[in-house]
């Protein structure tokens, strides 16, 4: 035993032993430092295909919603399109102004029938009335019934037949 105090006496031993000290510290708090790094490490990778997962499903989502919306706007377009080119043909479909005049004719020979002597002022006067007639029945009840039932928003009230006929004698 007196060898191993005179060893351990001997001041390069002494640094030795505490230099082997100081790196077992070191060895130990590098190895704890790599497991807990290593731990860190594992649990970030876990966190991160966890998030991409998150993101690919949303991405998944959001494209499958894109698209539908996209679909729909597509469908939306093509029915504008449709209603706007029926719109256009609607406005333009033949008949519509000869159909007013022909009832304006209509109105205006019905008041002649009833009123035949001096037949030209007349004829005049109830084409005239006829048409007053009918831009008045473009608004309104009238209108609403001449739409349901076309002929039957088209009769002369008496009265004014019995105006056109006091006038029509009183110019003749």
């Amino acid at each position: 035993m007196d060898q191993l105090t005179e060893i351990l006496k001997n001041p390069l031993t002494q640094g030795l032993l505490l230099g082997l000290l100081i790196a077992a510290f070191l060895w130990k708090s590098g190895f704890t430092a790599r497991r807990n790094i290593t731990r860190e490490l594992k649990r970030v990778e876990g966190e991160m295909k966890n998030l991409q997962g998150h993101l690919n499903t949303q991405l998944k989502i959001n494209a499958s919603g894109n698209e539908a919306l996209q679909s729909d706007l597509d469908a939306l377009r093509k029915q504008n399109e449709m209603l706007r080119i029926n719109n256009s043909a609607l406005q333009q479909k033949p008949g519509r102004a000869e159909q007013k005049l022909l009832q304006t004719y209509e109105i205006a020979i019905r008041a002649m029938r009833e009123q035949a002597p001096g037949f030209a002022p007349a004829w005049e006067k109830a084409l005239r009335q006829g048409e007053a007639e009918l831009d008045a029945a473009d608004s309104g009840l009238k209108r609403l019934v001449r739409r349901v039932i076309p002929g039957l928003g088209n009769s002369t009230p008496a009265a004014t037949a019995l105006t056109v006929t006091e006038d029509s004698v009183e110019n003749s």
